[in-house]
């Protein structure tokens, strides 16, 4: 899922600087070609942010799922919490990267527009959407691991833990 928002990105670049979809409005430049650099960068920042995102997210519902909460319950319960937070931060952002639209070099605005309509689909879209959709299909395969897997997640208490919970 987190290479939707990265596609998104890719095509919302093409589409603007490439074809002059909008450029009229936003203010940018028709070009021959997207900076290859551009490219790099989107894919770097945008899996980066959207791993953060779902990370965030999936966490709260594990730790809802956890506490004895069907998977229903903790995807909503998941989401209700961490939701508000994720799209608040995703806004900010794209509000800070809508800046660097307004300058005059070409690179930086195809990089400000694909950071922007990739943060704002993958905040609201794909984790609102795509994500909680999944989750419920998937039922109780969201938190199956293989038994090797499982022993390598296991968290053991430190022995300072161990000595302190002792009366």
């Amino acid at each position: 899922m987190d290479l939707v928002s990265v596609v998104v990105a890719y095509g919302s670049v093409v589409f603007v600087f490439r074809f002059g979809v909008g450029s009229s409005i936003l203010g940018t430049y028709r070009v021959g070609q997207v900076e290859a650099w551009v490219l790099v960068f989107l894919f770097a920042v945008l899996f980066g942010l959207s791993m953060d995102y779902e990370v965030f997210i999936v966490s709260r519902m594990r730790e809802a799922r956890n506490r004895g909460a069907t998977n229903t319950e903790a995807i909503i319960e998941g989401l209700a919490h961490t939701g508000g937070v994720v799209t608040a931060a995703a806004i900010i952002l794209v509000g800070a990267l809508g800046g660097l639209v307004l300058g005059h070099f070409a690179g930086l605005q195809q990089l400000g527009i694909g950071l922007a309509f990739g943060v704002l689909i993958d905040a609201t879209i794909i984790r609102g959407l795509l994500l909680p959709s999944a989750m419920v299909l998937l039922g109780r395969w969201n938190w199956w691991l293989p038994n090797s897997v499982a022993r390598l997640v296991r968290t053991k208490a430190s022995p300072l833990a161990v000595r302190e919970a002792r009366p």
